[in-house]
Parts: C-alpha cells; structure tokens; sequence
C-alpha cells in the first residue's frame, strides 16, 4: 500500500471517530421520545413506509422519536386530540396519529 493510501485511511478512520464521539456525546442526556415530533422532524423508527429521520407524516406521529433531554418525555405539554383526549409523549412506540 502506498504511504497516500495509507494516510487516507487513517485519516478517513480518524474522522469517522470524530463523527461517532460527537453524535455520542450530543445524545449524552438524552431519551427517545415518541410522538412529539412534527411532521419531517423526526429521528428515526415512523414506522412502515417510511425510512428514517425527516420521514414521518403528521405531527405527533406516535411511531416516530426524537431525542429529548433525559426525563422530560411525559410531561411534554402537546395539543389534545380532536376529542379532547390528552396527547402526551412516550417512551415506547404508540398507535396514535399513525398515518394511514
């Protein structure tokens, strides 16, 4: 291997640490929250026929998270459904606000 290829790897191994350290210590605090994100400003996990952070449908969608600080989860204060049913977050997926 040439000492180019080898100093690429290292360095392409070098920013990838970086990268990892940082994401790790940006969720350092941090909780998944389900069905508090605004449609497209999710994390991750909308559930079936989406992929990833950015794709849920509707907002409060209760298989989609983001992260919020440790412990504030369930007292997010979110609008009430339209039958005046309560919404609140969670720490585990929920069937509400699923898109059809």
């Amino acid at each position: 291997m040439s000492k180019t290829v080898k100093s690429l790897a290292v360095a392409s191994a070098v920013a990838a640490a970086l990268t990892a350290q940082t994401h790790t210590a940006s969720a350092a605090g941090k909780e998944k929250c389900y069905g508090v994100a605004l449609a497209g400003e999710n994390g991750c996990a909308a559930g079936p026929g989406t992929s990833c952070a950015g794709t849920s449908k509707v907002d409060y969608q209760g298989n989609a998270w983001s992260l919020v600080a440790k412990g504030t989860c369930e007292g997010i204060e979110l609008p009430a459904l339209a039958d005046g049913t309560p919404r609140t977050g969670s720490l585990e997926e929920l069937s509400r606000d699923i898109p059809a």
